[in-house]
């Protein structure tokens, strides 16, 4: 998470883009037992456990989206599984 708020610029505050020597296509989508399940119910995972093949199968997913920004996708998987019970 540290990561993506200082890598990423998303000019609503959230995250802040100071580090400008990383790029955010770099970044990995946090994954926690809120995106791992959301990601599951959108077909963007299938492993069942939240480890680092998930994480690289997650990621493969998510760069077919968007290569050069991944992880913009975080909030909304995050965001299904907490406040809306996805």
């Amino acid at each position: 998470m540290f990561l993506r708020w200082m890598v990423r610029n998303d000019n609503t505050g959230v995250d802040f883009g100071i580090w400008r020597s990383l790029c955010p296509a770099l970044l990995s989508c946090p994954l926690d037992v809120h995106s791992g399940n959301v990601a599951r119910k959108l077909g963007l995972l299938t492993r069942k456990q939240n480890d680092a093949k998930a994480l690289a199968e997650l990621d493969t997913s998510l760069r077919k989206m968007d290569k050069n920004d991944p992880v913009k996708y975080d909030f909304a998987l995050f965001g299904l599984g907490v406040f809306e019970n996805f």
